[in-house]
């Protein structure tokens, strides 16, 4: 059935987003715990959504609670993760991803939390802070098509929630950041930290892959050829999928 658009939470720490409204469809995104999302549509359960990046997929209704049922729990809410454990007042505990919200009686048991109002504090609008955080976040974090988060991540991903905890937003794919910013007459050898850098494997050029560039020829990025994180140094001219992936190089843009 086709619905005037209404507002829901996010009632889990991780929501899946599918092409279709499948659960064997493509995982095309995901949303976490405490965003508000824009239901558009609805049909046997699935729920047609639209985030904050306005990006739009399926997503069971499962995953909602309807923000004008919430009651206190539909208020802005005031704490971020940082990656941590909470308590709920049921007792139940929950482990929130990098980028979740806390509800407002959540007891903090582990990892670490940032007030809402000393993000921009603590996560500044600066080149050299983004990197940091794409480095101390996503260490470790394996791939993941549609992935947002530490817990798994593609390129964009990586992107995307980086830059957003810095309070810098971004569209989701590679290929539509590519169209933000300021474009950069640079090889991927000369730009600059916290540029992006946009590689395609298509014959038309078409961007299919995004990485942060740290300055002085190295990058960090999610990559499916290194099975998750890496920070390449792409003077390595040794390295197989270096070389590849320097030849693949269609852009750079700026951000910042």
């Amino acid at each position: 059935m086709t619905l005037e658009p209404t507002r829901a939470i996010v009632r889990s720490p991780v929501a899946p987003l599918f092409e279709e409204p499948s659960i064997s469809s493509v995982q095309i995104s995901q949303v976490l715990g405490g965003h508000a999302v824009e239901v558009l549509d609805e049909s046997d359960g699935w729920c047609s959504v639209r985030g904050r990046d306005h990006y739009v997929g399926w997503m069971h209704r499962g995953y909602l609670h309807e923000a004008s049922a919430m009651g206190d729990d539909a208020r802005a809410p005031s704490r971020l993760s940082l990656g941590c454990v909470v308590s709920r007042a049921s007792g139940r505990r929950r482990s929130l991803p990098l980028g979740a919200y806390l509800h407002d009686g959540d007891e903090l048991l582990s990892g670490e939390v940032v007030d809402v109002e000393q993000q921009a504090h603590r996560f500044p609008r600066a080149a050299a802070a983004i990197t940091l955080s794409a480095r101390c976040y996503f260490e470790g974090t394996s791939y993941l098509w549609g992935g947002v988060t530490p817990w798994g991540a593609d390129c964009s991903g990586l992107v995307q929630a980086t830059f957003a905890l810095h309070g810098v937003p971004l569209p989701r794919d590679a290929w539509q950041q590519a169209s933000e910013g300021l474009g950069v007459d640079a090889s991927p050898f000369e730009a600059s930290e916290g540029d992006l850098l946009f590689f395609s494997d298509r014959p038309d050029r078409h961007v299919t892959h995004v990485a942060i560039a740290l300055g002085a020829g190295g990058l960090v990025h999610l990559a499916l050829g290194r099975g998750g994180f890496c920070i390449e140094r792409l003077d390595d001219a040794s390295d197989e999928y270096v070389a590849t992936l320097v030849a693949r190089f269609v852009c750079a843009r700026r951000v910042l």
